[in-house]
């Protein structure tokens, strides 16, 4: 009899499966082509059953089941089903464009233009969303293969087999749901990064002797929308991936970790926007000094100010605040001074800055405030 593995060895083993279990659910190119393959060769099989039960017309067409599986398993849980669904019926619509035209019409080049315009224009059916395309597919097998047979059986099998097996891809997505934590992870990362560089970038512009010119701001203007709406989309795709996913439980710490982050990043984007906004639009050398915004004694501290808070934004929870805390008081002991002797239109843009760069670190502290439960 074979040894009883040593409880180190078990431990081991058990670690190593768990690390594997982890990387696939939050690499999200590798677990749909394992969950696709898993649920094509499931779906397969199922469909050899259903062949050795009911040979005709079935057992000709199995290859249909897997490619619903696939359709299934390429979406979170929670899509898998809709998708399922709308596929069925973009096929049964294709079928029925190609069975009518068929009908009417021999099979011959016209009547392939004349389906695939009827179909395509069917598939511009709202409720078939994203499974549009299988209205024209569908219109094509049912025409060509299915005319040399008998079509009806032929439709039978297709609808079916793809019914079945979208139902395993259903199940295989349920048992296994994908989480896509990576992804999102890394456009937080890349948002995060772009906010830093852009705050960066406003000070270094603010460090000179003299107010920078409108090309100069251009110039260091940062394109933060696309990282933005790239961090939004991944925060929503996660977010539904957590719907009906059994896994999430697992996954709970950095689930609720990243969504503090997206959080933070959300407020230091908008404070973000409106520096550049106060700073390109007031803070220039084309102006006449009373009416720019800061000014030779403001300058200075402001760059430090937004520095600091650039290196907290790039640094994360594990930012050390001092420095910024320390710069803003600076800032604010700097605006004190420039009130002291001027009026009030001199000093409320100088205000906001400070304000925005306060609720930036504000967000930023009560985020690193959450506690941190790890993965369960």
């Amino acid at each position: 009899m074979p040894e009883t593995p040593l409880p180190a060895t078990r431990l081991v083993v058990r670690r190593r499966a768990s690390r594997s279990v982890r990387w696939m659910a939050t690499h999200p190119a590798w677990a749909v082509a394992l969950r696709s393959g898993i649920a094509a060769g499931l779906a397969w099989w199922v469909a050899w059953l259903i062949g050795l039960a009911f040979p005709d017309p079935f057992a000709d067409y199995r290859y249909y089941a897997p490619l619903g599986a696939v359709v299934a398993t390429s979406s979170t849980a929670a899509r898998s089903v809709s998708q399922s669904v709308r596929a069925t019926l973009a096929i049964v619509v294709g079928a029925a464009v190609a069975g009518v035209t068929d009908l009417v019409l021999p099979t011959d080049s016209l009547t392939v233009a004349v389906v695939v315009i009827v179909a395509s224009l069917l598939a511009g059916w709202r409720t078939l969303g994203d499974m549009a395309s299988w209205t024209v597919t569908s219109a094509l097998f049912v025409l060509v293969i299915g005319g040399s047979r008998d079509q009806s059986e032929f439709v039978l099998a297709y609808i079916g087999l793809v019914v079945v097996g979208a139902g395993v891809g259903v199940l295989v997505n349920l048992v296994a749901p994908p989480l896509p934590l990576a992804p999102s992870e890394a456009a937080l990362d890349e948002l995060e990064d772009v906010l830093a560089d852009q705050l960066d970038a406003l000070a270094d512009g603010l460090h000179g002797d003299r107010a920078p010119r409108p090309e100069e701001w251009e110039e260091r203007r940062r394109a933060v929308a696309p990282a933005v709406d790239g961090a939004r989309r991944a925060a929503e795709e996660a977010r539904e991936a957590q719907r009906l996913n059994v896994r999430v439980r697992r996954h709970r710490g950095r689930v609720e970790d990243q969504e503090v982050r997206s959080e933070r990043l959300s407020v230091t984007t908008a404070v973000v926007t409106d520096l550049v906004r106060i700073l390109t639009e007031g803070e220039r050398d084309d102006l006449d000094p009373d009416r720019r915004v800061l000014g030779a004694e403001l300058r200075h501290p402001v760059a430090e100010a937004l520095g600091a808070l650039a290196a907290v934004v790039r640094e994360g929870p594990a930012a050390d605040l001092d420095p910024a805390l320390l710069a803003v008081r600076e800032l604010r002991a700097a605006l004190a001074r420039q009130r002291a002797h001027g009026t009030g239109d001199d000093y409320l843009a100088a205000g906001a800055i400070v304000l925005d760069i306060e609720r930036a670190l504000d967000a930023h502290r009560a985020a690193s405030a959450e506690p941190d439960e790890g993965d369960v």
